[in-house]
């Protein structure tokens, strides 16, 4: 009795899996099966343009990735064998089959750094959205590759662009610190740029993303962080000031007489993405900017090119306490003009037109002196139109 109940199950499951095989697909299946390596791949090619099986191609291609995932060990390298994988990726990929994203990992961990694993990653993308299995294995093999290429090792590019364009196809936000990784690992150009359009393309809270990596991330790392946000052409205006004036603020909090070179970075490059959006707010960050690099200027720690930056941004920014201590540093220059005849035109010139922009009535004396003392043309020039700027 129990012989006879077993032989009724068994046969109810390969009837049913016959019975789930339309008769177009069953027919097709014994043909691959039966066929030499070279038959096999024409037969897949073959497929795609009978109707008949039209409704079942995917089930076909999934069913060739599993026969070459089952000859694996002694067929791997073989020229058919890899025509079959590339025409079966291809299939399930144009097909969207996204029941064989199992059968394409286990193929992909063996041709892995090869033409046909690039592929199968590509195809891992379009179909393993909201897979959370290949959505995790595809960020954790790129981060170990990441990984790998930061201690040296040899990586194979196409293959990481190849990551990037999955994880991009995936859209899941759970991708952004893998991609900021590849923009902090020092790849070519070429890879960092696909990772900057990954994170641009990929919905979620991107901004959010940025500043957290701003407050709690080595200063190179929100260097870079601040250089993604500042380059976004997805943020607005507004989310690029919030996240330039936070850089400036994590930069001016870590203050020592040996301030590391990546704060000093990070420092430097928020001053100039400030300075274009005159984002006001960084009022009070943009004085404690000036008199920093004020002091190192005179140190001789830094070139006058900084200096200038500095009184740049507090023209941009600055309301009437920026004014004043831009117009104590006019003052001290008019004086020390006056009575050696010494100035630094560039950095005069640079106040003068701070001073213009800000508008502040109190700077109003100091500009009015500059026309009494020995300037050139450009400089008298730029105080009469600060004058003309002036708010009363």
């Amino acid at each position: 009795m129990v012989k006879k109940l077993c032989v009724v199950i068994l046969f109810v499951f390969f009837a049913s899996r016959v019975y789930c095989d339309s008769f177009a697909l069953q027919t097709y299946k014994q043909r691959f099966s039966r066929a030499d390596l070279s038959i096999k791949a024409q037969i897949l090619e073959g497929a795609a343009y009978d109707r008949s099986i039209s409704d079942s191609l995917g089930e076909f291609y999934d069913y060739a990735a599993q026969f070459a995932l089952d000859n694996f060990e002694i067929l791997k390298n073989d020229p058919d064998m890899i025509r079959i994988i590339g025409i079966a990726v291809n299939g399930l990929r144009n097909t969207g089959y996204s029941e064989s994203l199992d059968s394409l990992w286990r193929l992909f961990m063996g041709y892995q750094d090869s033409a046909i694993g690039t592929d199968i990653l590509v195809t891992m993308g379009k179909l393993g959205k909201k897979n959370t299995q290949i959505i995790d294995s595809i960020n954790n093999y790129l981060m170990e590759k990441n990984f790998l290429y930061i201690s040296g090792e040899n990586i194979n590019y196409a293959m990481i662009s190849a990551c990037i364009a999955a994880i991009m196809e995936l859209g899941d936000n759970s991708s952004y610190p893998v991609l900021f990784a590849v923009l902090c690992a020092g790849y070519p150009e070429v890879i960092s740029y696909e990772a900057q359009g990954a994170l641009e393309l990929i919905p979620g809270n991107y901004k959010q993303f940025l500043i957290d990596t701003i407050m709690k991330n080595p200063p190179e790392e929100k260097f870079i962080a601040l250089r993604a946000g500042t380059n976004s052409v997805r943020l607005s205006i507004s989310d690029r000031g919030q996240i330039a004036e936070l850089a400036l603020e994590q930069s001016l909090a870590s203050y020592s007489d040996e301030e590391s070179d990546g704060l000093s970075a990070l420092r430097y490059a928020a001053v100039l993405a400030l300075t274009p959006l005159r984002w006001t707010r960084a009022n009070a960050l943009a004085i404690r900017n000036y008199y920093r690099v004020l002091s190192d200027y005179q140190h001789n720690d830094v070139p006058k090119e900084r200096f200038i930056e500095a009184i740049r941004l507090l023209g941009a920014v600055g309301n009437s306490d920026a004014a004043l201590a831009l117009g104590l540093q006019l003052g001290l220059i008019n004086a020390r003009t006056a009575k050696y005849g010494e100035f630094d035109a560039e950095i005069t010139l640079a106040i003068v037109r701070a001073l213009g922009l800000i508008g502040d009535k109190a700077a109003f004396d100091h500009l009015l002196n500059v026309n009494y003392l020995s300037y050139p043309d450009n400089i008298l020039a730029a105080a009469k139109e600060a004058i003309d700027r002036l708010k009363w």
